[in-house]
C-alpha cells in the first residue's frame, strides 16, 4: 500500500510516502540533518557521492543481486537450479564493475568519495554484501576492495554492520523453506527465462 510499484523499500513519513532506496536515504539525510560526511553540503563532495549513486544502477547493482536469484531464489521458487554459465556470466560483469570501482571511485581513498564514510559506501556495501551471501567471496583476491570493506564495517560499528547484513549473510537458510508447488508452477516459466 505504501508504495505504487508494490515494491521495497518504501517510506512513509506521514502523508508523505516514497520509494527507491537512494531517494530514501537522500530524504532521511536531509530531513535529520544528519553529520556532513554522508551527503556532505560541499557541492563537489556531493557531485560525488551523487556521481557514484548513478553509474552504481548500472553497473554494481545490475549484477550484484543477480548472485543472489542464480544460487538460491531462482532454485527455490522453481526447484531447478540454474546452469552454472548463468553465475559465470554474472560473476563476469560483476568483475568488471568491481574493477571499474577500485580504479575510479576507491582509488588510493579510504572511502569513495575521500577519508570519510558516505551514503555512497553504504549503497555500494549492501550490494556487493548479496554475492558473499550465496558464497561468492568477491572480497577474496581484491585487497583494495577488502580494505575498504573493512573500513565500511569500522565506520559503522562490526556489531550494526552485520546486523544490518545479517538477512543477506543468512540467505541460503531461504532454500529450507516450502514453497506452494502451485506457486512454483506459475512462477517457473517467468523466472527460467
Amino acid at each position: 500500500k505504501v508504495n505504487l510499484l508494490k515494491k521495497v523499500p518504501a517510506l512513509k513519513d506521514g502523508d508523505f510516502t516514497l520509494a527507491e532506496c537512494t531517494a530514501i536515504l537522500l530524504y532521511l539525510s536531509r530531513k535529520y540533518n544528519t553529520p556532513d560526511h554522508w551527503y556532505p553540503s560541499d557541492i563537489q563532495k556531493r557531485a560525488r557521492v551523487d556521481e557514484y549513486l548513478s553509474w552504481h544502477h548500472a553497473n554494481i547493482r545490475a549484477n550484484a543481486p543477480k548472485t543472489m536469484w542464480i544460487k538460491v531464489l531462482i532454485p527455490l521458487f522453481t526447484g531447478q537450479p540454474l546452469p552454472s554459465e548463468k553465475l559465470q556470466e554474472v560473476m563476469e560483469g560483476l568483475s568488471t564493475s568491481l574493477k571499474q570501482f577500485e580504479e575510479r571511485f576507491l582509488q588510493d581513498k579510504a572511502f569513495i568519495i575521500g577519508s570519510e564514510i558516505s551514503l555512497a559506501d553504504l549503497v555500494a556495501i549492501v550490494e556487493l554484501m548479496q554475492p558473499v551471501g550465496v558464497g561468492c567471496d568477491i572480497f577474496e583476491d581484491r585487497p583494495r576492495l577488502m580494505e575498504w570493506r573493512r573500513r565500511v564495517e569500522d565506520a559503522v560499528g562490526k556489531e550494526l554492520f552485520f546486523q544490518a547484513h545479517e538477512m543477506i549473510l543468512n540467505i541460503k537458510e531461504l532454500s529450507n523453506i516450502q514453497i506452494d508447488p502451485q506457486l512454483k508452477e506459475q512462477l517457473a516459466p517467468v523466472l527460467m527465462k
